[in-house]
């Protein structure tokens, strides 16, 4: 994150934290078009005012247009692209196919990436599935999941595999419910990749209620949590809102995600992977 540009603003008048809001909020724009995102702490330091009096300030800037607030700070309204709704899940073997060689690069660089934990929590979802094929000969390791298919995939290799217990979603072949939920909130696992319908600055979509409590779970469980989205999702919104960006330690995906993203993931300290 940029140093704010204070210099300007008089040093007597920021020492003494008696900076007029014209003032702050010049400095605060002046930040967002040098880096693109802000945090409510780091200006609070810069400016040696408190977090209140940022985030009042932040308010009004949004009110104004100038500025998106995330959570713990703001990133720049200018340039916001528009963000598209899906309204139904497509099919399994549809979303399979969709992105496939993409897909295949994520998981590829998701199973580097786990090389170092032992105990992995994998979500239901096709790139997650395609990860699963990646430790099909990887011993010594225990992998925790609600999908079937992940289940089915790893059945005959080196991992030891556990599913989750309760009632089975169709197509997807995902297993839900309390009694799910309720197993592996028990747990705790080193390392965790979920599945995306869509992200945007708001945080991290998936089409389906039943599954998201398992999701939650993976991220509220985990030593380090991971999200795995394609490029195609990038701005997309579904039915459930998954988790902010600030739950989320990685994001892995095939391209650079659009300025906006960036700039939420930076101010949410969120590492981005682009699978080479």
């Amino acid at each position: 994150m940029s140093e704010f540009p204070t210099a300007h603003l008089g040093p007597n008048a920021a020492a003494r934290g008696r900076m007029l809001p014209e003032m702050r909020h010049a400095a605060i724009l002046d930040a967002l078009r040098s880096s693109g995102a802000v945090l409510v702490a780091e200006i609070a330091a810069q400016l040696q005012v408190s977090d209140m009096t940022v985030r009042r300030d932040l308010v009004e800037l949004e009110r104004a247009g100038r500025l998106i607030r995330t959570h713990g700070g703001a990133v720049s309204a200018s340039g916001s692209a528009t963000v598209a709704m899906d309204n139904e899940e497509p099919s399994f073997d549809a979303r399979l196919r969709r992105q496939h060689e993409a897909k295949e690069r994520i998981a590829a660089e998701a199973a580097t990436l786990s090389m170092a934990h032992r105990t992995i929590a994998l979500d239901v979802g096709t790139t997650t599935y395609l990860v699963a094929n990646h430790l099909r000969e990887r011993a010594h390791t225990k992998v925790f999941t609600n999908s079937v298919r992940v289940a089915a995939s790893l059945g005959t290799s080196q991992a030891e595999v556990y599913l989750a217990g309760g009632r089975v979603r169709r197509d997807e072949l995902s297993v839900g419910g309390a009694e799910a939920v309720a197993q592996f909130d028990k747990l705790w696992f080193d390392i965790c990749f979920v599945g995306l319908s869509g992200i945007t600055e708001n945080g991290l979509f998936d089409y389906s209620f039943e599954d998201v409590d398992l999701k939650q779970v993976y991220l509220r469980r985990s030593g380090l949590k991971v999200a795995l989205c394609d490029s195609s999702k990038f701005q997309r919104m579904s039915l459930v809102h998954v988790a902010q960006l600030t739950e989320i330690d990685v994001l892995i995906t095939d391209a650079p995600p659009p300025s906006d993203i960036v700039a939420a993931l930076k101010a949410a300290k969120v590492d981005i992977h682009v699978a080479p």
